[in-house]
């Protein structure tokens, strides 16, 4: 038997597999169910969406202060600016908004407490982002059903941007998995933070 070479195409598919009924939810109509915490309106799925980027904003922020590789920290730093602007982007289309205090969800408490580069890559720059590809494109059909074409361009926007990350990371990882080893670790954090985020969708739509 052939040994399966381990690459980025590689771990997404994993990734992707492994969790396919976690992203499916992710993608569907419960989804705004649950991010709404009731029925769907505009307004709090735009609140959830603006308390998503900021927990995203935090998570990077707080890697930036003690990572130890200049290109990986670089990279956090990128997604700090990104995210603060996905924030701002969201926030414009509230009529005020501010973050609440308080430990953050089961997905990014777990990647803050990641320390290891590789880790906070693959959850970070790889399982995060495609959380956030599923989510967000379930707000773009939402608005556009709706005929809320700027906040479905929006949305649109920022999955481009989400999709852009997501390359960044696995870049970052091709360079830096230089073993089987480290590709299973990377394999097995992203598997994880997306399966953290569909069960705590789950979770929610059970308690409402």
């Amino acid at each position: 038997m052939s040994r399966e070479a381990r690459d980025g195409d590689w771990l997404r598919e994993k990734v992707e597999s492994a969790e396919a009924s976690s992203l499916a939810l992710l993608g569907s109509e419960q989804f705004l169910y649950a991010a709404a915490g009731g029925d769907p309106i505009p307004e709090a799925l735009l609140v959830a969406a603006a308390a998503s980027e900021h927990a995203a904003r935090e998570t990077f922020r707080q890697w930036t202060e003690d990572e130890g590789d200049d290109d990986a920290r670089a990279a956090f730093e990128s997604v700090v600016e990104q995210e603060t602007g996905h924030r701002s982007r969201v926030v414009s289309e509230l009529d005020g908004w501010s973050p609440e205090s308080g430990p953050p969800g089961p997905m990014h408490a777990y990647l803050r407490a990641r320390d290891a580069t590789v880790e906070r890559i693959a959850g970070g720059m790889v399982g995060r982002p495609l959380v956030t590809l599923r989510t967000h494109e379930r707000l773009v059909s939402f608005f556009t059903a709706r005929g809320d074409d700027r906040r479905a361009g929006l949305f649109r926007d920022l999955r481009a941007e989400t999709a852009a990350a997501l390359d960044d990371g696995i870049s970052l990882l091709e360079t830096r998995c230089a073993s089987d080893s480290a590709w299973e670790t990377a394999r097995l954090v992203a598997t994880y933070t997306v399966r953290l985020a569909g069960d705590d969708t789950a979770d929610t739509l059970r308690g409402l």
